[in-house]
């Protein structure tokens, strides 16, 4: 694909979009049409004012229906075009998703692309045996401290569940506590419980240096699944997310029907069913506080409709998750989608060829937010720091080719041309090469570029032994030190962090 750069302020689809060589601005991938968009966005409309939804806790009901929602005559909600129009004017079209230091800050919205981690992983790959094992505590660390010296991976969504924790409370507090020690980059959580969410904040506020320091900075999401598909509120979920805005943090939430199973078989029907769903949730976000930011995560699943199991590395989950990107964006949305969910369950062919097109499709259809694209195997089942650094590997080819060509008087030199052909008869010696060697180029850490007689000599080493080295020194290097050690202690004396000091 071959585009010009964007320049200071372009208009997509009526969207600005903000754009300078920092950011990479995704949205030249267009799976719909206009008219398919506004048949899809229409459609999940109607659905929200025939079908409706149900489910919804009798606190958010009455907000609703003082905002005008009505029940039908079998008791689902109904929400009108106007009210949910109105409640998109209010909605904020970017989300500040700070890190616990400002250089690590994300602007989330307006097609700049980032890419993350996510899941709830199970179990993780020994990459010294090859078996899998139940995840650990020390194997969540020990992901996010991979994770924070990844370049090309900007946040970190809690991707393994700590199975040696059995207490709801230990695991919530745990799980915090090592994402927030391990990287200075915007983490995110889930909750077994709501009532856990405020101790969690207490503990942030602790980290940071004062009372209310989250607030000011809300450097942790709340990853929350505000609806269990099909057009069904998950009670609980919506009480967390009353509690998460209360707390100042900033909440993604998730859709994530399934095709031929929890949504309809037809990509246009799933995302039109995922679309409702998410702006049933920007409605309950609305009545609970206007304005107030939230991330949306359209994630349509597919299954494979042989056997019923989900299918995430397949071609329909790249192209139905790129076109629900442009759907959030066309509605004016902070939008999150999922790709590199490979169903392989090693880092082989299969996952490269899964994971690369569906990352390289969300983010060239203007992801703001790309969740369960790094370190993940097996249908994110598995995760695995080496496969962690192998995407970030692919993650930093993609984000490349995101950012697309120049073309301008500058690359098109013609004065350049004459000098060269005239003279030396080749580029090396210009200074512009030299200038956009790493600017124009993008350079792998692990990937071989070598010739064949070269990597033999060097010994023969494939990106999975290059992957286990980068590992080990990462795990080998001292750990982070942003977590002071007076507020470190602290947060033991008052919460059971479980994590070896």
């Amino acid at each position: 694909m071959v585009r010009r750069i964007r320049k200071q302020r372009e208009t997509v689809d009526g969207i600005h979009l903000d754009a300078s060589p920092a950011f990479h601005v995704g949205g030249d991938l267009r799976p719909l049409s206009p008219p398919e968009l506004s048949d899809i966005v229409a459609h999940a409309f109607d659905i929200l004012s025939t079908v409706g939804m149900a489910g919804l806790p009798k606190m958010a009901t009455q907000r609703a229906l003082k905002a005008g929602a009505w029940h039908r005559a079998d008791g689902r909600l109904c929400f009108s075009e106007d009210m949910i129009r109105n409640a998109l004017e209010r909605a904020p079209r970017h989300v500040t998703l700070p890190g616990f230091t400002p250089e690590r800050d994300l602007r989330i919205g307006g097609r700049r692309v980032h890419i993350g981690t996510g899941g709830a992983a199970v179990q993780v790959l020994n990459a010294a045996t090859g078996d899998y094992q139940d995840s650990q505590l020390s194997d969540l660390y020990d992901l996010m401290r991979v994770l924070d010296a990844s370049s090309n991976i900007h946040y970190g969504v809690r991707p393994v569940v700590a199975r040696d924790l059995s207490d709801p409370l230990e695991l919530d507090v745990n799980t915090a506590f090592a994402c927030l020690k391990a990287t200075t980059k915007p983490i995110g959580i889930s909750f077994c419980d709501p009532d856990h969410i405020d101790p969690i904040v207490d503990m942030f506020d602790i980290a940071l240096g004062h009372p209310g320091a989250f607030r000011d900075r809300p450097f942790c999401m709340a990853v929350i699944v505000h609806v269990v598909p099909p057009l069904t509120y998950a009670a609980e979920g919506i009480v967390m997310l009353e509690r998460a805005v209360r707390a100042g943090m900033v909440p993604q939430i998730c859709s994530a029907g399934q095709a031929g199973a929890t949504s309809p078989v037809t990509l246009a029907g799933a995302l039109a069913q995922g679309l409702a769903e998410c702006l049933a949730g920007m409605v309950v976000v609305d009545n609970i506080k206007r304005s107030a930011p939230c991330i949306y995560a359209l994630m349509p699943f597919i299954s494979d409709l042989r056997t019923g199991a989900m299918s995430g590395g397949g071609g329909e989950a790249a192209i139905a998750n790129a076109a629900a990107a442009q759907l959030l964006s066309h509605v004016g949305l902070p939008s999150t989608v999922s790709a590199g969910m490979t169903d392989s369950k090693l880092v082989d062919a299969q996952a490269g060829y899964e994971k690369g097109y569906t990352v390289a499709l969300a983010g060239h259809g203007g992801a703001d937010m790309i969740n369960l694209s790094v370190g993940m195997l097996g249908s994110i089942m598995v995760a695995s720091p080496e496969a962690m650094v192998i995407d970030d590997d692919m993650c930093g080819a993609i984000l490349r080719s995101i950012r697309g060509i120049e073309v301008s008087k500058a690359t098109l030199n013609l004065e350049a041309v004459e000098r060269v052909v005239t003279h030396d008869g080749h580029y090396l010696g210009e200074s512009e090469t030299l200038n956009r060697m790493k600017s124009d180029y993008h350079y792998p850490t692990l990937a071989d570029r070598q010739s064949v007689g070269d990597w033999v000599f060097a010994g023969s080493l494939s990106i999975w032994d290059q992957a286990r080295s980068r590992v080990a020194d990462i795990l080998a290097a001292p750990p982070p030190t942003h977590l002071s050690a007076d507020a470190e202690a602290r947060i033991r004396t008052k919460f059971p962090i479980r994590l070896k000091p």
